[in-house]
């Protein structure tokens, strides 16, 4: 007889997450989360021939332009988690204010945050995009959510998880009990589970930088990266660099094969680029369930105190013996300084 993988739906039926809201709401919010990736990967596999490539001429919150993806990317989010009405809050790195969902009677306990399409720059190039999720408790549900309810530390994310867009589309989360990922089977329009049970090495042979920011970084960064390259066989050196411009993509190759991936704060900049609750958190609660390391290069991503929607954070995220080794470098030119 024929193996078949089990599909999300069969998984978390087999696996079932806490849930806040009654038997199965989790899992149903999760399974709409999954419908947001098949709309997804259908778009984007005929984006150039549908008028959806270039920019729209906004800008977003953050200042950044706008492409016509991400703006496809967004609303789906929105319209797919509107309609599904298990989550009561949707914020979005694309959206200034958050989108709350009105719902008769009890007011949903979760909420979505999420980054509707990771590696923009990569959208008009056929090059691997991504989308990540966050998902957090309503605290108080007696009461509709407000934006300081989407506050939250990471430790308090209930699941997170992302999409791959690649030569097949992947999901991947956990709801703290381990990660596991599934490969979108396009002929039966399920995700399957593929890769059960994923463990980070703890050390690997790849960083991924982008390194045309190398003279905007403070020392300890420098110093770092320019360790990677330098020969030494007992400890593995040099490094492969490897970087797409996707932080999805480059995190899940390090997920399954090791190594380190940076987007460091820089001299004038120390807050850094990306966005720490609708990027580094999800991220970070997927690479340390599998094992591994989420950081600044000071503090444990996980346990910052997010103060606005949009916060900024640096993030040193993979392999446990790799992060810890940047740490030092990072931590030791501090206090130098």
């Amino acid at each position: 007889m024929a193996h078949h993988p089990l599909t999300v739906e069969q998984f978390l039926m087999a696996n079932p997450p806490a849930s806040l809201g009654g038997a199965g709401s989790l899992t149903n919010l999760l399974s709409a989360i999954g419908l947001v990736g098949k709309t997804l990967a259908r778009d984007l596999r005929i984006a150039g021939l549908l008028n959806m490539l270039g920019v729209t001429g906004d800008t977003n919150v953050q200042g950044e332009s706008v492409k016509k993806l991400d703006q496809i990317a967004n609303e789906t989010f929105v319209e797919v988690l509107q309609r599904d009405g298990v989550a009561g809050a949707l914020a979005s790195e694309e959206m200034e204010k958050p989108v709350f969902v009105a719902s008769p009677g009890r007011p949903s306990p979760y909420m979505v945050l999420f980054d509707p399409l990771d590696g923009s720059s990569n959208t008009d190039v056929n090059m691997p995009l991504g989308s990540i999720f966050s998902i957090v408790a309503h605290k108080n549900v007696d009461q509709l959510p407000g934006d300081n309810d989407l506050l939250q530390k990471g430790t308090d994310q209930l699941a997170a998880g992302y999409f791959l867009f690649g030569p097949s589309t992947m999901l991947v989360f956990t709801t703290g009990k381990g990660v596991y990922g599934f490969t979108l089977d396009p002929n039966v329009g399920e995700y399957q589970l593929s890769h059960p049970g994923i463990k980070i090495p703890s050390r690997g042979k790849v960083y991924a930088v982008n390194e045309g920011n190398y003279q905007k970084w403070p020392d300890g960064t420098k110093r770092y990266i320019d360790s990677l390259k330098q020969s030494d066989h007992a400890a593995g050196r040099p490094y492969s660099g490897r970087y797409s411009g996707c932080l999805v993509a480059d995190v899940h190759r390090l997920l399954l094969g090791g190594g380190i991936y940076l987007y460091p704060g820089e001299v004038n900049k120390p807050e850094g680029k990306l966005r720490l609750l609708y990027e580094a958190n999800p991220m970070a609660m997927v690479v340390e369930q599998a094992g591994g390391r989420a950081s600044t290069g000071t503090v444990r991503i996980l346990d910052i105190e997010p103060k606005k929607l949009h916060q900024r954070v640096p993030l040193i995220i993979g392999s446990t013996d790799d992060v810890r080794d940047a740490e030092r470098y990072l931590q030791a030119t501090a206090v130098c300084s």
